[in-house]
């Protein structure tokens, strides 16, 4: 039986460069050291594309070296909030960050999945308390793997309810009915940006044929 397709709102990169680097992903020979830095380049071309639709802002004249007057564009950070999930999407930070023209706020959720239900279980939270008095419209969400989709539902059910108008999730690897439970918690709220959709899971939740579990390969835990 055929799967429905995704919704339009889930977005799937076709760069060439990221689908090579994807597939040094999937090896299990790549190395700790060589997983941090493609999750870093994939990062830095999902960001590119998912970012493509920030809205440019003039503020006042600038001045070139060579004394000509131009109009400054650039996108008002304020406005924006990076929520890495615990502890693989912290290697998604850099390269985002990279992206803006001034840094923006960083908050982390840890969430983990609970090994027998494969529910997810919050551990941390530093999103501050109200977001009332807050700026912040849009929160950009990096995990590098969507599995079952629990995690994160479970951090858009957070941010949702914290006050943003808008999130933006950019991961690596989706498992199809994974990406789909997330994008349907909040439909018109969400958009996902990602580098593959595998198709299946296995029956302890891993996306296969997938890249295996990325925190433990990212920080030299196999096998714990």
């Amino acid at each position: 039986m055929t799967s429905s397709p995704l919704p339009p709102n889930v977005h799937i990169s076709s760069h060439p460069c990221l689908v090579a680097k994807l597939s040094q992903l999937r090896s299990k020979s790549t190395t700790s050291r060589e997983t941090t830095q493609l999750i870093h380049d994939i990062s830095l071309i999902l960001g590119t594309e998912a970012l493509s639709s920030l809205p440019l802002v003039e503020s006042e004249t600038d001045e070139t070296p060579l004394g000509f007057s131009y109009t400054y564009q650039t996108i008002a950070t304020n406005e924006l909030t990076l929520i890495p999930i615990l502890r693989s999407g912290l290697a998604m930070v850099p390269a985002l960050q990279s992206l803006l023209p001034n840094p923006i706020s960083t908050h982390h959720l840890g969430l983990y999945r609970e090994k027998a239900t494969l529910q997810p279980v919050e551990y941390y939270n530093n999103l501050p308390q109200s977001q009332s008095s807050s700026t912040v419209h849009t929160a950009i969400l990096c995990d590098p793997v969507i599995a079952t989709g629990g995690t994160a539902v479970a951090a858009i059910q957070t941010l949702r309810e914290w006050g943003v108008r808008k999130v933006i999730m950019i991961a690596v690897i989706g498992a199809a009915e994974g990406v789909r439970r997330a994008i349907e918690e909040w439909s018109e709220g969400v958009d996902i940006w990602i580098g593959v959709v595998d198709g299946e899971l296995t029956d302890k939740g891993m996306i296969k044929p997938g890249v295996g579990d990325v925190g433990d390969r990212l920080f030299g835990t196999i096998g714990k």
